[in-house]
């Protein structure tokens, strides 16, 4: 029902295209829209919500930007509670929300829904407020220090936190080489910031129990400057308590302090522990702190420098990489090169260099500009390097999501191999020190001196030895030793071998019908653990022209938001097909980032054009990585694997064209790809957006053909009922008729259709007609993905949303 909410707005308010986003501290609620002129239903609360509102006119853009947090508001609107995972293992945005301690979205329309009240001076978010005022400040500064508004948000989010005006491609990009902790604020950074003002100091002659006292009070500012992200607040903690610690002389042992850490800030906020950030945080630093006095003897004598930046970045990758995989499901096998090149860049010499410039611009305008070129010189070789790592796909390797039992086996054996790698390396070279030792100095004095000491002459391998016990026992310790490592590298190896198969069901076939709102995409596993796509949905936009401004700057798409995601999810490494029923963008949309993020052998199409750029450029990817491109038609077939076959029904064999080139045909509807797919003793029909016409040129050319076999005598290829059924066009009354159902009397009818779509699908007419000829209906928007199982002709149902 609608309602009336009063509160305070709670954090920053973001306006992105014809959207306005913000948290609220609701203190009170009540009906609106009846006759009563008394709020005799208000009801006093306090609970957070998020407030999305959605902006009539390109005006009220900048009425939204000047709403603040701490203002007092009335707010009139619709409260849903937020969308569950549409998909099996997919984004829960209630879940998420929940961790955040919110359960409810507030619905606004248009900027008038928002009334602002009078505030006190004073309320909780005063000082947030406050602190929203300066890094706007500080982020004017630096659009004013750098040249463009790309090099301005990019060092934003370097040095500030402020991640909206960072260009999605470029952090996508960072993304898939392992390199976003770079773009958030995160213990680097606070390291650099307290050691940097620990310099300061120094030079200006200040005491050092000053300076540890006046940094550990200003980290806390630098955390709320910076946006006060858990991983920033983690390192924030543990700078304050070594510094604390290191003026008294006390706790200097960094997992005492990191647990401290840990302890207070989910004493704070329990919630924490569900935070990814705040996982990651702890789990490197935790890692750091116990893998890098095994890993750091085998860069003992490499330069100091170069030695510990290695060891660093190698032990922070093999420390980060199950985690990475168990969130993201992806890693770049170019991440080691490129933290190691990119870090110490980034930390060294363009964040100092962007953070003197945005102060110097306060000052001196024409030197913040000269300070900020380097920088951006430095910039411009980072965004190409990055692009350039990540041309080639074949270094990202995609990992199905594990269990946390499989990461907590990963950190025993990783232990175990670098354990037994130090005690490896450490034998040899005390064994090379006292050959040494032996060829130059065996008539020494000092050598015999030490050789009297049975302590050192068990080292130097001079003590007395009876029949030779001593040499034996040494040999069979050092098997063990080997044998130990042999076993630890086994044991590493095989976890990771096992994290990286995706998960198989035996002699199992799986058509999961995924919901990516109106439109098509269905994943097909077949026994064989072959993996195909047909479809890809798409995301409608409708910002163009007169209402570009309505644009937002990271708009969700479903290929990319999605799709893929649910890909890389499954541990599906390759696509070994994806078949495109048709061009139209709600079926072939999301396959552009399908194809730029996951490789494919093959790509059947009904073998005509769009006269849409999307669509084209679609094909020209294709063709750019060399993926096989085949024209379905009537009477093709393919086999996937043994138990498993796919015959292409429609479209007919097009007309042959005077040139070379495919036709491009506007309607595309009628020229969907239809197939019917054979797997364990299972058929399913799929129909792309098919409409009456193409259903009724291609029962008269089966009828036709059954009649003619049926002529010279054949029974095998009598026509039997279809157990599954893609109904086409999203059930739309133009498709699916009495005499196509008739004709294949499916048992199971599965409808892709977004909720609430301003089409009417699908179409009651159609939902009459399944229900004639009893087939059992499942629809993507009322229950999310719906996956059946095929196994020796039998089917199982599960879905999504019960």
């Amino acid at each position: 029902m609608p309602v009336q909410v009063a509160g305070l707005i709670a954090s920053e308010v973001q306006v992105d295209g014809d959207r306005t986003q913000f948290e609220m501290r609701v203190t009170s609620i009540n009906h609106y829209g009846s006759h009563s002129k008394k709020d005799e239903n208000r009801a006093l609360i306090s609970e957070q919500v998020i407030v999305h509102i959605k902006l009539a006119a390109k005006q009220e853009q900048q009425l939204a930007a000047a709403w603040q947090r701490g203002d007092a508001i009335l707010l009139r609107g619709t409260l849903k509670a937020p969308a569950k995972a549409g998909n099996f293992g997919g984004f829960d945005y209630s879940e998420y929300l929940h961790t955040q301690e919110i359960h409810w979205l507030f619905k606004g329309d248009g900027a008038a829904s928002l009334q602002k009240q009078e505030a006190s001076l004073w309320n909780r978010y005063t000082l947030f407020r406050w602190n929203d005022q300066l890094r706007e400040q500080l982020g004017q500064r630096m659009e004013s220090a750098f040249t463009s508004l790309h090099h301005a948000g990019y060092m934003k989010g370097l040095v500030l936190g402020v991640t909206d005006e960072l260009d999605p491609a470029t952090y996508n990009e960072f993304t898939q080489l392992g390199l976003t902790h770079i773009l958030a604020i995160s213990g680097m950074h606070v390291a650099v910031y307290a050691a940097t003002l620990l310099y300061l100091l120094k030079l200006l002659r200040v005491s050092r129990e000053t300076s540890l006292t006046v940094v550990m009070i200003l980290i806390p500012a630098y955390v709320l400057l910076t946006g006060a992200s858990p991983s920033v607040v983690r390192a924030g903690i543990m700078a304050m308590i070594g510094l604390f610690a290191a003026r008294r002389g006390m706790l200097k042992d960094g997992l005492n302090i990191l647990s401290i850490s840990a302890l207070l800030m989910l004493i704070w906020n329990p919630y924490y522990l569900l935070s990814v950030s705040f996982q990651l945080s702890f789990l490197v630093t935790g890692g750091l702190l116990i893998y890098m006095p095994l890993t750091k003897p085998f860069f003992a004598k490499w330069p100091f420098l170069i030695g510990g930046e290695v060891a660093i970045t190698i032990t922070a990758q093999l420390v980060s990489f199950p985690m990475t995989v168990f969130y993201f499901n992806q890693f770049s096998l170019l991440s080691f090169a490129a933290n190691f090149v990119l870090v110490p860049l980034i930390t060294y010499i363009v964040l100092p260099l962007g953070t003197v410039a945005m102060g110097l611009s306060f000052l001196w305008g024409d030197g913040a500009r000269i300070l900020a070129w380097p920088a951006e010189q430095l910039n411009d070789l980072t965004f190409l390097l990055v692009k350039w790592l990540n041309v080639d796909d074949a270094y990202v390797s995609i990992w199905p999501s594990s269990s946390i039992l499989w990461v907590m086996a990963y950190y025993a054996a990783l232990y175990s191999v670098l354990y037994w790698l130090k005690r490896w390396l450490t034998s040899r070279r005390q064994t090379n020190d006292i050959t040494v030792l032996n060829s130059t100095a065996i008539s020494s004095p000092i050598y015999t001196g030490l050789a009297a000491s049975p302590e050192w002459a068990a080292i130097l391998h001079t003590a007395p030895e009876p029949e030779g016990a001593g040499k034996f026992a040494s040999r069979q310790w050092n098997g063990y030793r080997h044998l130990a490592l042999a076993l630890s590298v086994i044991a590493w190896l095989g976890i990771l071998y096992t994290g990286y198969q995706s998960p198989g069901e035996g002699n199992t076939g799986t058509v999961q019908y995924l919901d990516v709102g109106q439109g098509d995409s269905i994943l097909i596993t077949t026994p064989g653990g072959k993996h195909i796509l047909v479809d890809g949905g798409g995301t409608m936009d409708f910002a163009t022209g007169k209402n570009a401004w309505r644009k937002r700057a990271d708009p969700y798409e479903v290929g990319k938001d999605t799709i893929v995601p649910l890909l890389k999810q499954r541990g599906v490494h390759r696509l070994d097909a994806v078949i495109l029923t048709h061009g139209d963008h709600d079926h072939a949309g999301g396959l552009q980032a399908v194809l730029d993020q996951i490789p494919v052998s093959t790509l059947f199409f009904n073998g005509t054009l769009t006269d849409k750029t999307p669509f084209r450029k679609l094909l020209n990817t294709a063709l750019d990585k060399q993926i096989k491109l085949y024209g379905a038609h009537h009477s093709m077939e393919w086999e996937p694997d043994q138990a498993t076959k796919i015959r292409f029904l429609y479209p007919f064999t097009l007309p042959e064209n005077e040139s070379e080139q495919l036709p491009v045909m506007k309607e595309q509807n009628h020229y969907s790809v239809a197939m019917i797919l054979e797997m364990e003793g299972a058929s399913f029909l799929f129909t792309g957006d098919m409409d009456d016409a193409a259903e009724s040129s291609l029962l008269s050319e089966l009828t036709r053909f059954s009649s003619s076999v049926k002529d010279e005598g054949a029974t095998g290829a009598v026509r039997k009922a279809i157990d599954v059924m893609k109904i086409a066009h999203h059930g739309s009354k133009y498709s699916t008729s009495e005499e196509w159902l008739s004709y294949w009397r499916p048992k199971v009818s599965v409808i892709s259709v977004g909720a609430t779509n301003t089409y009417g699908h699908p179409n009651e007419a159609v939902l009459e007609r399944l229900s004639a000829v009893n087939s059992a209906i499942y629809r993507t928007d009322t229950m999310g993905e719906i996956q059946i199982r095929a196994q020796q002709g039998k089917l199982s149902v599960r879905y999504q949303r019960k």
